[in-house]
């Protein structure tokens, strides 16, 4: 049974959420405590509907009645209660969505263990911002894709702003981390994948115009915002495709791109 609380400034039990904004922080802390945190009612259910294990939750009185069904069954469970000037003082910001819960990560797969049996799954290279990556992590869950891999220099897809954005997503579809880049890549290829490199560049063929053959099995490389796939991520790449584009506009933002990508290749005519 959960353990309901009601802490006093100096509560230890606090400190996980303290300094919630301070994005640099929280990069170092929560991995080291092997933990992440989930915001709102919504994600604390989707998070414990993921299997992971809820720590502490931190909240207001006014939403302990909807809240405590979901974790009172829950043994070793903190639900620390604080006024509402207490619990912006400790998180350095206006809570609005009710809730605050530190759950415990877990260890993240291989690579090729997600590629084994996958159809289709993204790529990402470089995207360093949290909102980008959970807003991809939304497009692949909503849009079907089977997984989605990692360079060693984007954002965590589990720090708050990314799980917040992906509405949960990120709890749901598998991920993991390439160790070595762009050499990691050549294990999609070695996985039976057609790599897809999106890039605007003008000779790349417009994603509608691909063999469906590509899209049977296959993998989606996204890139940063602004600069796009590297020239040696887009060298290991089968084919090099675009999102054609009209009345001037170039491009669109890593996330509305990786949506029409991820359609494109997951529609029934393409498979």
């Amino acid at each position: 049974m959960a353990t309901l609380v009601r802490p006093g400034a100096s509560d230890p039990r606090l400190d996980a959420f303290a300094g919630l904004t301070d994005a640099r922080l929280r990069r170092v802390l929560e991995p080291e405590l092997g933990l992440f945190m989930a915001e709102g009612e919504r994600i604390i259910g989707r998070a414990l509907d993921a299997g992971f294990r809820l720590r502490t939750v931190l909240t207001e009185q006014r939403w302990l009645e909807s809240l405590w069904p979901v974790v009172e069954p829950l043994d070793g469970v903190d639900v620390l209660v604080v006024d509402p000037e207490v619990l912006q003082h400790v998180t350095g910001y206006l809570v609005h969505r009710g809730a605050l819960a530190t759950f415990e990560r877990r260890p993240l797969p291989e690579p090729r263990d997600l590629l084994h049996g996958a159809a289709r799954v993204a790529v990402l290279e470089g995207m360093v911002d949290p909102t980008n990556v959970g807003a991809v992590f939304r497009a692949a869950a909503a849009l079907g894709m089977d997984a989605v891999l990692l360079d060693p220099r984007c954002a965590d897809p589990l720090y708050r702003r990314a799980v917040r954005v992906s509405m949960g997503a990120v709890l749901a579809v598998p991920y993991a981390r390439f160790d070595r880049w762009p050499a990691g890549l050549e294990q999609l290829r070695s996985a039976g994948l057609t790599v897809l490199a999106l890039t605007p560049a003008p000779d790349a063929v417009p994603i509608d115009d691909l063999d469906p053959a590509c899209t049977v099995r296959c993998a989606v490389l996204l890139g940063t915002e602004g600069d796009g796939l590297t020239p040696r991520a887009q060298a290991v790449a089968d084919l090099r495709v675009t999102i054609p584009m009209r009345r001037g506009v170039d491009s669109l933002n890593v996330a509305a791109a990786a949506a029409v990508a991820f359609h494109a290749v997951t529609r029934p005519g393409s498979r």
